[in-house]
C-alpha cells in the first residue's frame, strides 16, 4: 500500500502538469486496467500520448521516488493519512464539483469519515463586521442540529467564527489549509482533543512541506467550496477570494446563498445578489432576490390590466426593471408560454433590448417610450 501512496504522492507533485492533465492519466491507468504503478513501471507509460515535455517531468518524477517513498513513510508514521483520487475514502462531493479538477491526493488528520456526510461551506470577508459574525454563528449552529459538516478555510474573520461555531454547538468541520499539513502543528495541538473525539478532520491538498502563502491560500478557496454542498456567504467586497469564490460558482450554475446586508452596510453582497445569488437572512433563512422582490412588487399593476393584451402587459412590467423570460412567464401568469416561446415573441417586440449576463438573458426596454402600433407574431 506504501509503495502505491508513493507514486500517487509523486504524480500529485510532478511540476508544469496540470491537475486535469493528471486526472487525465489517471483515467488512462483505468480504462486500461492497470494502476498507477504499472504507469510509472512502464518506460513508455503505457503507451500514453504525452508531449515530450510531458514526458521529460515525469521521467524527472520517477527519479525522485525514493525521496517521495521516504515522505510518505513519514507522513503514515506520524498519523498522517492520504487519500488517492480513486479512493473511497475521497470526497465524492469534491470530485462532484470539481471533476477533473479534484486534486489527486488529500492529505489528511482526523476523521476520515466527515468527507462522506453532507456538509456546507460559510465564507466571507477576515475583517468581517458584526453582523456578518452573528449570521455565520446563525448558520454554523443550524448545520449542526442537521449534522452537516461545516467547512472552513481557517483564516481569521468568518472563517475561525465558523469553525468555532460549528465546535460550540456540537457539530462537525473540516479545516481546508492554505499550506501544507505538516507546517499546521500548532494548530493540530490545538484542536487535538476535537481531532481524536472525530469532530474535526484536518486536510490540505498541497505538499506536505509547504509553508503558507498568498498564491495557497488563494488555491485552497476552490476545495473549500468544492467540499460543500451548500455555499453561505457572510459578507464579500467587491474582489479577493470570497467574490471570486461566490461569482464562480455562479457561473458554474451552483446555488449560493449571500446574506442580505443592512442599509448603508459596506459590502459587495448586494452585487452578488444581483448576479443571481439566493438572498438569505441574518438567520440563513432564504428570501426573495432583488429582482424576484421587483417582480412581486410590480406584477401586480401589470396583472390588474385583465384586459390589456399580452404586448402591453409585457410593456408594463419592462418598464420598471429588466427581467428573465421565466420571471415574465411567471410574473405576468402567461403559462401557456414556454421560455422558447417567450423568448421568440420578444424578439419581436420593439424597442426590447437584452441584456446577456453569464449564460442568462434578461430584457428590458430600450426607451420609455413604447411603440404606438405593435405588429407581433406568435
Amino acid at each position: 500500500m506504501n509503495q502505491e501512496l508513493t507514486y500517487w504522492v509523486a504524480l500529485a507533485h510532478t511540476p508544469k502538469i496540470w491537475t486535469a492533465r493528471k486526472n487525465e492519466i489517471v483515467a488512462f491507468c483505468f480504462k486500461q486496467g492497470k494502476t498507477i504503478v504499472d504507469f510509472f513501471s512502464s518506460d513508455l507509460f503505457l503507451g500514453m500520448e504525452l508531449t515530450s515535455q510531458e514526458a521529460d517531468l515525469l521521467q524527472q518524477t520517477k527519479s525522485e521516488l525514493a525521496n517521495y517513498a521516504f515522505m510518505v513513510e513519514e507522513l503514515l508514521d506520524q498519523g498522517y493519512e492520504i487519500i488517492p483520487v480513486t479512493s473511497k475514502e475521497y470526497s465524492s462531493i469534491l470530485k462532484s464539483n470539481l471533476k477533473f479538477n479534484s486534486p489527486i491526493v488529500l492529505y489528511t488528520k482526523g476523521n476520515k469519515q466527515i468527507l462522506q456526510e453532507k456538509s456546507i461551506a460559510i465564507v466571507g470577508s477576515r475583517n468581517a463586521n458584526e453582523n456578518s459574525l452573528i449570521f455565520t454563528d446563525n448558520v454554523a449552529k443550524k448545520a449542526a442540529s442537521e449534522y452537516k459538516v461545516v467547512v472552513s478555510g481557517f483564516a481569521k474573520g468568518v472563517d475561525k467564527q465558523a469553525l468555532d461555531s460549528a465546535l460550540a454547538y456540537k457539530g462537525q468541520s473540516i479545516i481546508v489549509l492554505p499550506q501544507g499539513i505538516t507546517t499546521f502543528s500548532s494548530g493540530i495541538k490545538k484542536y487535538y482533543k476535537q481531532i481524536i473525539e472525530g469532530d474535526v478532520l484536518v486536510l490540505s491538498t498541497f505538499h506536505p512541506r509547504s509553508p503558507w502563502s498568498v498564491d495557497l491560500a488563494m488555491a485552497r478557496n476552490s476545495i473549500i467550496y468544492g467540499l460543500a454542498s451548500d455555499i453561505y456567504a457572510a459578507q464579500s467586497d467587491d474582489k479577493g477570494g470570497t467574490w471570486c469564490g461566490v461569482t464562480d460558482g455562479l457561473k458554474k450554475g451552483r446555488i449560493v446563498y449571500v446574506r442580505v446586508p443592512e442599509k448603508g452596510e459596506k459590502c459587495a453582497n448586494q452585487i452578488l445578489i444581483s448576479m443571481g445569488a439566493t438572498s438569505v437572512d441574518i438567520e440563513g433563512n432564504v428570501v426573495y432576490t432583488s429582482i424576484e422582490q421587483e417582480v412581486a412588487l410590480n406584477i401586480t399593476e401589470s396583472q390588474s390590466s385583465a384586459n390589456d393584451n399580452i404586448e402591453d402587459r409585457i410593456y408594463d412590467l419592462l418598464s420598471k426593471g429588466s427581467y428573465s423570460c421565466k420571471q415574465i412567464i411567471e410574473g405576468l401568469n402567461l403559462s401557456d408560454y414556454s421560455i422558447q416561446k417567450m423568448s421568440s415573441f420578444l424578439s419581436k417586440m420593439k424597442n426590447i433590448s437584452k441584456i446577456k449576463e453569464g449564460k442568462s438573458t434578461r430584457y428590458s426596454l430600450e426607451t420609455t417610450k413604447r411603440p404606438t402600433q405593435l405588429s407581433l407574431m406568435l
